[in-house]
């Protein structure tokens, strides 16, 4: 695999000798100093152009960054709709393991990239002296919130909810239903809730990453070892015990919260966990 400089010195290479690139950034992982480098980290690039569809209208001049073995176009895509406006962008996966994530943007769009950064920026390049305030990166937009009252009870009103659609899809025998509520909502709250009181313990000055992937560096290993064990989805009774321990762990978490913070624990956990036993119990 190509080095981080190697890598850096051809796309700024292109960029200083390509007169219609006039600003360049870097985003992501590789600006936060809170996540350590690794070989799987994407370089995370913007091109701002005077001209982006000269840039578009052939894919020759991507041959310079290395050897593809696969390439997305997500703006250039039917199935999934564009999603960034007049952005361009190349997902690209080279032979050696490198994977850059190139967009274009047009120059008369860098006050709207800076206004709507997650603040993961730094500048590489800039010809024309367009940036007149220093950028500095950081991962603040990503700490962990305190939660308003209101945004507790609304977790708390949305995961016992949508538990009660995985009981339904366990009890009709519509397991790719029960798993999706329960993936897609139900654990995501869990997840979020668990933030809050890792929050409320160590203050709101750092990030659990993307996905919650470094919440594990928080949690007691008994309370992490449970989380894991509900992504046991193979079979009803799986996840009969893995909807279960969600709701244990979310007891004990938001309970944790509403404590801390001095706001009202809500009924939805009794008056679920009473539905939810006595369809269980039926079952069984």
């Amino acid at each position: 695999m190509r080095s981080e400089q190697e890598m850096m010195s051809i796309l700024l290479d292109f960029a200083i000798n390509e007169d219609r690139i006039r600003l360049v950034t870097l985003e992501g992982s590789r600006t936060n100093k809170n996540i350590p480098p690794d070989t799987f980290q994407d370089y995370d690039i913007s091109y701002f152009v005077t001209d982006i569809d000269s840039f578009k209208e052939d894919d020759q001049w991507l041959r310079v960054f290395g050897n593809r073995i696969m390439m997305q176009k997500p703006e250039n895509m039917e199935l999934f709709p564009p999603e960034l406006g007049n952005w361009f962008s190349y997902l690209m996966l080279f032979e050696d393991g490198t994977k850059v994530d190139l967009t274009l943007i047009p120059i008369n769009e860098v006050e709207d990239y800076f206004t709507n950064s997650d603040g993961l920026v730094e500048v590489l390049l800039d010809k024309d002296s367009l940036i007149k305030n220093e950028v500095i990166a950081d991962d603040r937009q990503y700490w962990i919130k305190k939660p308003t009252a209101k945004e507790f009870d609304d977790c708390c009103n949305e995961f016992w909810m949508v538990s009660t659609y995985v009981v339904k899809g366990l009890a009709r025998k519509e397991i790719l239903f029960a798993i999706d509520h329960l993936n897609e909502i139900a654990r995501p709250n869990l997840l979020r809730m668990m933030a809050w009181k890792i929050g409320s313990e160590q203050g709101y000055t750092f990030s659990v990453g993307k996905n919650y992937k470094f919440i594990n560096r928080y949690l007691p290993i008994e309370d992490w070892e449970k989380l894991l064990s509900t992504y046991s989805e193979n079979g009803y009774q799986e996840m009969w015990q893995s909807l279960l321990i969600c709701y244990e762990l979310f007891r004990t978490y938001s309970k944790a919260v509403s404590e801390s913070l001095g706001y009202q624990y809500p009924y939805y956990d009794e008056a679920i966990t009473k539905y939810t036993e006595s369809i269980y119990t039926s079952l069984t």
